[in-house]
């Protein structure tokens, strides 16, 4: 899948946002499946839960949905970087 980001004022990378769906999410980098268990998600393979949107997810956890894109954003941005230099 595409790993295009959109970049910010700030020049940080956003590959994710809110609207962005489990399922999509999950097609971007599959590696996020470890963040999403570590606020407690752990049916994010479920197929219901495929169709929510992170900021759906972070609400029914009790988790801010802007701090969890800002880890996701920040774990594919350096993951991205990582596969990047290997390939070199």
């Amino acid at each position: 899948m595409d790993m295009t980001a959109e970049k910010t004022e700030g020049g940080k990378e956003l590959f994710v946002s809110k609207e962005t769906l489990i399922g999509e999410l999950l097609q971007i980098d599959s590696g996020v499946g470890y963040i999403l268990m570590g606020i407690g998600m752990h049916c994010f393979g479920c197929p219901a839960s495929q169709m929510e949107t992170i900021e759906e997810a972070a609400m029914v956890h009790g988790v801010d949905p802007d701090a969890l894109c800002d880890e996701i954003n920040d774990y594919i941005a350096t993951h991205r970087k990582t596969a990047e230099v290997a390939e070199a």
